[in-house]
């Protein structure tokens, strides 16, 4: 495996035409992402995307469906993602501070965030988005997790 490979996870979480974003303070520059993150030692990638949206919002969710799997390299740093992005049913909301990167969770509409195109994390913001409006739609048990 590449030294420079990094899975992470991405939840796609709606609330009418409104998605679940979090907007984050990353190496002093503003953006906004999914609530997502990286896999950690001994953890599968629901139970990632899990613990990804309660650290970054607040919203405790359950994995529904898989809206895509993709690989993308930072045309800077030359890091490569492996990104598996759910979509997730939010059905708990938390009293509990965010992670300390987190400046707040926010609601955008699609359009919003093309508006925010700028100020996206990376191009995976909006193709994970269009993916799920496109109706992309795939098992949880696309992927095994063996122990």
């Amino acid at each position: 495996m590449q030294d420079n490979l990094h899975v992470t996870v991405a939840a796609i979480a709606v609330n009418e035409d409104r998605f679940l974003m979090v907007h984050e303070s990353i190496q002093g520059k503003s953006v906004y992402n999914q609530p997502a993150g990286h896999l950690e030692e001994n953890e599968s990638l629901p139970e990632a995307v899990v613990r990804e949206c309660l650290e970054e919002t607040a919203w405790l969710v359950k994995p529904a469906y898989i809206t895509g799997i993709y690989q993308w390299t930072h045309p800077v740093n030359q890091q490569t993602f492996l990104r598996v992005c759910y979509f997730v049913e939010q059905y708990e909301k938390h009293d509990r501070p965010l992670d300390k990167e987190i400046i707040a969770a926010v609601w955008f509409t699609r359009d919003e965030l093309v508006q925010e195109q700028a100020n996206l994390r990376s191009p995976l913001v909006l193709r994970c988005i269009d993916d799920y409006l496109a109706g992309r739609r795939y098992p949880l048990d696309l992927i095994t997790h063996l122990t």
